[in-house]
C-alpha cells in the first residue's frame, strides 16, 4: 500500500453519472480523491458510499470560480451533459465549461498538474461525415438551443490546446460518444434513462422525429477504463479522442429492446424532433484502439439489463 507516493487526483462534477464511477475507480487504484461538485446535476447519492473512505474528500464548489489546492491530476468533467439540464440556464451552461476550464488549466499549471478534459461528441455538431473522425470539424449551429453546450465545449477544447502550445501543460482531451449506465439521472431527458422509466412505469414511449436516427452506446466501466487509460498514456497523446461504442443502433430499435427486456406494457409515441437534433452518431475509434489498445467490452443487451435493475431500485424507493 501507497502512502507517500500516492497521486491526488481532482474530479469535477465527481458527484454526476460519471465522476462518481470514476472517483470510485480511481479510489481502487489506490488514489487520494477529492471530488469538487456544486450538485447541480450531481448528488450526494452517487457518492455516499465513497464518505467513509479516508482517502476521498467531497468539495462543495462551483468551477466558474477559482479554486486554490495542490493536486498531481485533475479530470474535469463539471458540466450538465444532458439538453434538459444543459438548457435550463444556458448562460451558466456555457460559464461552466468556458470559465470552468480557464480555472482548471489556471490551477493545473500553477501546480503542474496533468489535466483531462471530458469534451463531447456534440462538437461534431449534426454531422455530415459518418462515422466521426477526430479531423472532422463539424458541423454546429453557433446560436441555436443547444450551442451553449456545444459552443462551451468547443471553447473548452480550444484552451485545453492553447495551454498545452502556449505553457506545455500536459492534457488529455476526450470527446465522449453517449454513456449509459447505473447512476443516470432518472430525469435528464436522454434516451436510455427516459425510455427505461417510462417502459418501467408502462408510460407512452417517447421517440421524437420517426426513430430512424441513430445513437451509439457505451457502457459506463467501458468508458471510465477509457479515461483511465487516456490520463495515463504518454504526453504525447494529447487528443482529442474519440471515446465511445461504435454500435450503431437506431433510436426506434433501442426502444423496442426497452420495452422487450422489461416486459412493459409501453405503447410508442412519436413526437417532432426537436432543433438541431443530430440524425446520426457513431464514433470512430481507430485512435484509441491505436494508442490505448482499448474498445469497449460491454454489448447493450448486457449494460441496459444493470440500468434497467438500477432504476427499478431506484422506483421502488422513491
Amino acid at each position: 500500500m501507497r502512502k507517500y507516493g500516492r497521486k491526488r487526483v481532482m474530479v469535477t462534477g465527481g458527484a454526476g453519472f460519471l465522476g462518481s464511477h470514476l472517483c470510485e475507480r480511481l479510489l481502487e487504484k489506490d488514489n487520494d480523491v477529492l471530488c469538487v461538485d456544486n450538485f447541480f446535476t450531481g448528488t450526494k447519492d452517487n457518492i455516499a458510499h465513497l464518505l467513509n473512505n479516508p482517502h476521498f474528500e467531497l468539495m462543495r464548489h462551483d468551477v466558474t470560480f477559482p479554486l486554490y489546492i495542490e493536486v498531481d491530476e485533475i479530470y474535469n468533467l463539471a458540466c450538465p451533459a444532458s439538453p434538459i439540464h444543459y438548457q435550463h440556464d444556458p448562460v451558466q451552461t456555457t460559464k461552466t465549461s468556458v470559465h470552468g476550464a480557464i480555472n482548471v488549466l489556471g490551477l493545473a499549471k500553477r501546480v503542474k498538474a496533468k489535466v483531462f478534459q471530458a469534451s463531447t461528441s456534440e462538437v461534431y455538431g449534426d454531422p455530415a461525415v459518418h462515422p466521426q473522425q477526430e479531423s472532422y470539424w463539424g458541423n454546429v449551429n453557433p446560436i441555436g438551443i443547444r450551442s451553449c453546450y456545444d459552443e462551451g465545449k468547443r471553447c473548452a477544447e480550444t484552451l485545453f490546446f492553447d495551454y498545452h502550445r502556449q505553457h506545455n501543460l500536459r492534457i488529455k482531451v476526450a470527446r465522449l460518444f453517449n454513456t449509459y449506465g447505473p447512476r443516470m439521472h432518472p430525469n435528464d431527458g436522454r434516451v436510455v434513462s427516459n425510455f427505461i422509466m417510462q417502459a418501467l412505469q408502462n408510460h407512452d414511449i417517447t421517440i421524437y422525429g420517426d426513430g430512424s436516427q441513430t445513437r451509439s452506446f457505451c457502457y459506463v466501466s467501458d468508458m471510465i477504463e477509457a479515461f483511465i487509460l487516456l490520463m495515463e498514456s504518454p504526453d504525447d497523446v494529447t487528443g482529442p479522442m474519440n471515446l465511445g461504442n461504435p454500435g450503431e443502433f437506431t433510436i426506434k430499435e433501442l426502444a423496442e429492446k426497452v420495452v422487450s427486456m422489461t416486459g412493459s406494457k409501453s405503447k410508442i409515441i412519436y413526437n417532432p424532433l426537436p432543433q438541431d437534433d443530430p440524425k446520426q452518431r457513431q464514433p470512430d475509434i481507430s485512435f484509441a484502439k491505436e494508442a490505448l489498445k482499448w474498445q469497449p467490452s460491454i454489448q447493450l443487451e448486457q449494460g441496459l439489463q444493470s440500468t434497467i435493475e438500477y432504476f427499478k431500485q431506484e422506483l421502488e424507493q422513491s
